[in-house]
């Protein structure tokens, strides 16, 4: 069965400050759009370089998910390091996913030129890095996840299967 972790980066929704909306809002837009019965593993971790870098290093290695989908640390403030964590675990940086979320993002929001994300392959798991905002979550993950599912079979992942009736 695949194995999806999904990874809240947030200081104060690590601290219990804050409710954490982003990950909540990624599973639910999978389990709108999968057809494959999935097993999902959800982490929330502070900002920082060290906190998401292990906890990547974790998902993959100790646990073999197949796809890991973090939110939040993507933009340009001090503490946001999802982006530089990622660059230290993964072997294959995937550009296009990048380009591609910047630029469906910027058709709802103008700033979106300001966030950083990103992906990457790490042994058999693909790794994406997605906006904090469950908006902006669902922006990204209308644009990419077409190609989601023939990465993960590229890299010898557990295969995923989209619902057809919304990608045929």
């Amino acid at each position: 069965m695949t194995q999806i972790a999904i990874v809240t980066v947030s200081d104060r929704a690590s601290r219990g400050d804050y409710e954490d909306l982003g990950g909540p809002a990624i599973e639910h837009w999978l389990r709108d759009v999968l057809a494959t019965p999935c097993d999902f593993v959800r982490r929330i971790v502070p900002d920082g370089l060290e906190s998401v870098r292990d906890v990547l290093i974790e998902l993959c290695d100790q646990h073999g998910v197949d796809l890991v989908l973090t939110t939040g640390g993507t933009g340009p403030s001090p503490r946001d390091l999802t982006p530089e964590a990622m660059q230290q675990v993964i072997t294959k940086e995937l550009l296009g996913f990048g380009e591609i979320m910047r630029q469906a993002s910027l058709r709802h929001v103008r700033t979106a030129i300001l966030s950083r994300q990103t992906a990457g392959v790490r042994g058999r798991s693909l790794i994406i890095n997605l906006p904090g905002k469950p908006a902006s979550i669902d922006v990204c993950l209308d644009a990419v996840f077409p190609a989601v599912p023939y990465c993960l079979e590229l890299i010898g992942a557990a295969p995923i299967i989209p619902n057809p009736a919304l990608f045929g």
